[in-house]
C-alpha cells in the first residue's frame, strides 16, 4: 500500500495542508483563511481555536480528496509562522488570551526598555536577536502581565505557552504533548542558541518561569502520534519548523553558504552558515536552520520589508496596472527602467541601512519616463534591496556565494530573476515546486520515519524549473549598484 506525508502549513493569514507521494509530487491540498483580529492599532491577534479548527478542517480535507485510507498517512510535518505565541490552561485546555501574532507592536515599550538599559548586548550574545516586539518572550510577558490571574496559575504549573507548532502538536496528540523545535525556540528571545536551552537569565530578565516552556528536540523527530479522535487516524507527528527554515530545508540548501530567497509581500533571506553561529556586523539575525540527527546549522537571516507588495502599491495605490502578470508584461517592454530608479522605503529600510525614517523615493525622472520604466525600476528595485542584504551576509560570513535559490510568489517573474542573477553575478535557481516552505516540512517528517532515507535522496528529488545566468556586464553591473546606492541615499533621514 502506497504511503504519503501529510503536511500542515500553518500561516499568519490561512492554514494549508499538502499530501505529498514520494517522488514529491502533491497528490492533494486544501487550504483556508482565518480570521484577523486588531483590537487596537498597532495589535494584532488570533484566537487560537481559529488557528486549530482552520488546520484540522483543510487536514481532513485534503485526505478526503485524495482519498486515502488512514493507515497510508507515514508522517505528518507541521510547518507554521514564527514568533505568534499561545498561553492555555494546562487541564481544561482552554486559552487565557488570543495569540499575539508576530507583527503585533504592543511590547515595543518593553523591547526598547531593554536596549535602553543595556540588555540589548546580553540577548544578542545569547540568542542571535535584537530585542523587538516581533519576538515571542515579549508576549508571553504581556499575557502573564495583563490578564487577570494568569501570572499566578503559570507560577503554579497550571498553564502552557508556545509557539504554533507547540499549539497544534498538543491539540493533535489529544493533549499529550508539549514540545517545540530549535527553530521556533531561538525565536522567542529566551533560547540560549549556544546551549541550547531555555536560558535561565533571560528568562528571570522577562519574569517568565521555565516551566510553561516546551521540551525542545530536533526539527525531524517522532515527537507524538496523532489521536485518532481528533484528527480520525494514528499518525507520528515528525517535523516541526519555523516557515522561513522549513523554505531553506525545502529548498535543499543543505550545505554551508548556500542560500534561499522567498519573495513574497517582503523577502526573506536566509544563508546556512554550518555548525556555528556567525555574529553579523550588520544587525542581521543569528538563527537556528535546523536541528536534525543531533547535530545543528545555523543560519545568518535578513528580511527586506517591501517585496511582492511594491507590486501591490503599483496596482492598488497608483492604479498604473491591474495585476502583478501585467507589471512584468509592462517591464519587458522597455529595454531598460530609462533612468528611473524606485527605493520602496515605505517603511523604512532595513539592512545594512537601518534607517527608519528613510521613506518611498522615485528618482531619475525624465519627460520620457513612463509606466513601463516605473513598473521595469520597481522589480529592480526587489532585486537591488535583495542584493543589499546578500552583500551584508557575505561578509559577516566570509563565504562566497555560489548560487540563489528563489521562491515564493513573487518568483515566478523571469525578468527580475534574470536581473537577480545579473546584478549578483551569480546563478539563480528556480525549482518546480516554488512552495518550499510545506516541502521542507515534509522532507523533514520524511527524514524521520525512514520515508526518504538521506538528503541525498531529496536533492535527488529536488527539480530545477529554471536556471538564470547571469549575462550583465561588469561595468554595468557596477554602474546599476552605484546608482541606486545613490538613490537609497535620497530617500534616507526623510523625517
Amino acid at each position: 500500500m502506497e504511503k504519503y506525508i501529510l503536511a500542515l502549513d500553518q500561516g499568519t493569514t490561512s492554514s494549508r495542508a499538502v499530501i505529498f507521494n514520494k517522488q514529491v509530487e502533491k497528490i492533494a491540498c486544501a487550504q483556508r483563511e482565518f480570521p484577523q483580529h486588531f483590537p487596537h492599532p498597532g495589535w494584532v491577534e488570533h484566537n487560537p481555536e481559529d488557528i486549530f479548527t482552520s488546520q484540522l478542517s483543510v487536514m481532513k480535507e485534503a485526505i478526503m480528496k485524495a482519498k486515502l485510507k488512514p493507515e497510508q498517512i507515514e508522517a505528518v510535518g507541521i510547518t507554521n509562522q514564527r514568533e505568534t505565541v499561545i498561553l492555555w490552561d494546562k487541564n481544561t485546555g482552554k486559552p487565557v488570551y488570543n495569540a499575539i501574532v508576530w507583527q503585533c507592536r504592543r511590547t515595543a515599550n518593553l523591547a526598547d526598555q531593554l536596549i535602553s538599559t543595556g540588555r540589548g548586548d546580553l540577548i544578542r550574545s545569547k540568542t542571535g536577536l535584537l530585542p523587538d516586539a516581533y519576538f515571542s518572550g515579549t508576549k508571553i510577558k504581556w499575557i502573564l502581565d495583563n490578564v487577570p490571574g494568569v501570572r499566578q496559575r503559570a507560577n503554579n504549573g497550571e498553564i502552557l505557552a508556545g509557539t504554533v507548532d507547540t499549539w497544534l502538536t498538543w491539540r493533535l496528540s489529544g493533549k499529550k504533548v508539549h514540545v517545540t523545535d530549535y527553530t521556533n525556540a531561538c525565536r522567542t528571545m529566551l533560547f540560549n542558541i549556544h546551549t541550547l536551552q531555555w536560558d535561565d537569565e533571560l528568562l528571570q530578565l522577562l519574569d517568565i518561569p521555565k516551566c510553561i516552556l516546551p521540551e525542545v528536540k530536533d526539527s525531524s523527530y517522532i515527537y507524538a502520534v496523532t489521536d485518532k479522535a481528533v484528527c480520525g487516524f494514528e499518525a507520528p507527528i515528525a517535523s516541526l519548523i519555523g516557515d522561513q527554515q522549513a523554505a531553506l530545508f525545502g529548498q535543499a540548501c543543505f550545505n554551508e553558504g548556500e542560500m534561499k530567497s522567498t519573495y513574497g509581500t517582503g523577502c526573506f533571506l536566509l544563508m546556512n552558515t554550518g555548525a556555528k553561529p556567525i555574529n553579523s556586523k550588520h544587525k542581521l539575525l543569528t538563527t537556528i536552520a535546523l536541528g536534525l540527527n543531533g547535530q545543528i546549522q545555523y543560519a545568518l537571516e535578513g528580511s527586506v520589508f517591501i517585496g511582492g507588495a511594491l507590486i501591490k502599491w503599483l496596482r492598488d495605490e497608483l492604479g498604473i496596472i491591474k495585476s502583478a502578470h501585467e507589471c512584468d508584461i509592462l517591464a519587458e517592454s522597455v529595454e531598460n527602467s530609462n533612468g528611473v530608479i524606485l527605493v520602496p522605503a515605505f517603511t523604512g529600510l532595513g539592512a545594512p541601512y537601518w534607517d527608519s525614517y528613510a521613506r518611498g523615493t522615485i528618482v531619475g525622472l525624465t519627460r520620457g519616463a513612463n509606466k513601463a520604466h516605473i513598473c521595469r525600476a520597481a522589480l529592480e528595485a526587489i532585486a537591488y534591496q535583495v542584493k543589499d542584504e546578500i552583500e551584508c551576509m557575505k561578509e559577516d560570513a566570509g563565504i562566497k556565494l555560489t548560487s540563489l535559490k528563489v521562491d515564493g510568489g513573487a518568483s515566478v517573474s523571469n525578468l527580475m530573476m534574470q536581473f537577480q542573477a545579473d546584478i549578483l553575478d551569480t546563478p539563480v535557481y528556480r525549482p518546480e515546486n516554488t512552495e518550499t516552505t510545506v516541502t521542507g516540512a515534509a522532507f523533514l517528517a520524511g527524514l524521520a520515519t525512514g520515508f526518504w532515507k538521506s538528503k541525498d535522496e531529496i536533492k535527488n528529488v529536488w527539480k530545477i524549473n529554471r536556471v538564470f545566468t547571469p549575462s550583465m556586464d561588469s561595468s554595468d553591473r557596477k554602474k546599476g549598484y552605484a546608482l541606486w546606492q545613490k538613490a537609497v541615499e535620497r530617500s534616507r533621514s526623510w523625517d
